[in-house]
């Protein structure tokens, strides 16, 4: 969650720790994705992030992570596009967030040595897990209907679950008042 709230800040330094933040997870297109593929699509079938009624866990866990990483690469590579560099050019923020990770697993395994991969990928793929449970719970069958423009209406707090148990506001930095974060 602080990845989360820090991706969101305006202020650069910040930003870049939530990049750091994500590298740990090998997940650092989230960054990319979720402010601006799932800010755009929350609660639309266009968006990987959200999860279908009906959905379980499992089955939206493969459809999030692969659905995102492709949402990300599309983003990045259509903003460079429009800036007239190649998808492989080196500002491309995908590329950028994998680097941070290879260069912090190297470092890693550089002093630890190889029996440190089994437990690097256990934690990033328990870290990218839990980033998507909290993306199935918030926005669960949860779905925007088409105005007659053929445009999504507008993001509501209806669109996104919350919780006003003041333990869980303590505890999850306010993650749990979702609809505040897209309305």
């Amino acid at each position: 969650n602080t990845a989360h709230e820090l991706g969101h800040k305006k202020d650069s330094l910040e930003r870049w720790l939530a990049k750091i933040t994500l590298a740990q997870t090998l997940y650092g297109h989230f960054y990319i994705e979720h402010n601006r593929g799932h800010h755009v699509r929350v609660a639309t079938p266009e968006d990987p992030a959200s999860a279908r009624f009906g959905e379980t866990f499992w089955e939206f866990l493969p459809r999030s992570v692969f659905g995102s990483l492709k949402s990300a690469w599309e983003l990045e590579a259509n903003r460079l596009e429009r800036a007239g560099k190649s998808k492989w050019h080196w500002s491309n923020d995908v590329l950028n967030a994998w680097a941070m990770s290879v260069v912090l697993y190297g470092a890693l395994i550089a002093v630890f040595g190889l029996a440190l991969i089994p437990f690097i990928v256990i934690s990033a793929v328990f870290g990218f897990t839990l980033l998507e449970a909290v993306n199935y719970l918030e926005h669960y069958g949860l779905l925007r209907q088409k105005t007659e423009s053929g445009r999504y209406e507008r993001c509501a707090p209806v669109h996104s679950w919350n919780s006003d148990h003041i333990v869980t506001n303590l505890f999850l930095y306010h993650l749990q008042r979702h609809s505040d974060h897209h309305a």
